[in-house]
């Protein structure tokens, strides 16, 4: 089941996270860092400040995808080693929430990709050499596997910054 996408206003949100460069074939590589994430902040009595995330900083679908996999937090906080401290911007996003198992989310980003140019939004995005290079690109897990064990009912919400 999906949502019907809809503009929304995010403030900024100060996070943490592990970046890393993968290719489609090998994202899980960077999103299976998650629990490490957590474990950085349980070990600093830090809770986190909302669901876990996967943002793309760059993408070239042929080649690398920079992504980060993080969790939100409530005021900054210093990172170290490969646990980095970061925001996601504040701004105007167009974002869809899906249902459904994370196989199906290709289909639910060009679903908002088309969406958006329908109503003559702009990204916040430019080409470079890399790849295109994302302002922010979001997906935001709402379900803990833990405690919806189904993937066919997983929620997921996909926020992509639009330009000012």
């Amino acid at each position: 089941m999906t949502a019907e996408p809809v503009v929304v206003t995010r403030d900024e949100q100060p996070t943490v996270g592990i970046t890393g460069a993968v290719t489609m074939r090998t994202i899980p590589a960077i999103a299976d860092r998650i629990p490490e994430v957590f474990g950085w902040l349980a070990a600093r009595g830090i809770e986190p400040a909302g669901a876990p995330f996967l943002r793309y900083h760059v993408i070239d679908m042929s080649r690398e995808l920079v992504i980060e996999a993080g969790v939100p937090v409530a005021a900054p906080v210093d990172g170290e080693g490969e646990v980095r401290a970061g925001v996601l911007p504040g701004g105007r996003y167009a974002t869809i929430v899906h249902i459904g198992r994370p196989d199906e989310l290709i289909g639910v980003t060009a679903l908002l990709l088309d969406w958006a140019a329908a109503q003559g939004l702009s990204w916040d995005a430019t080409d470079t050499d890399a790849g295109q290079r994302w302002g922010c690109r979001l997906e935001i897990f709402n379900s803990d596997p833990a405690v919806v064990p189904d993937p066919a009912q997983w929620e997921t919400e996909l926020a992509f910054r639009l330009a000012d």
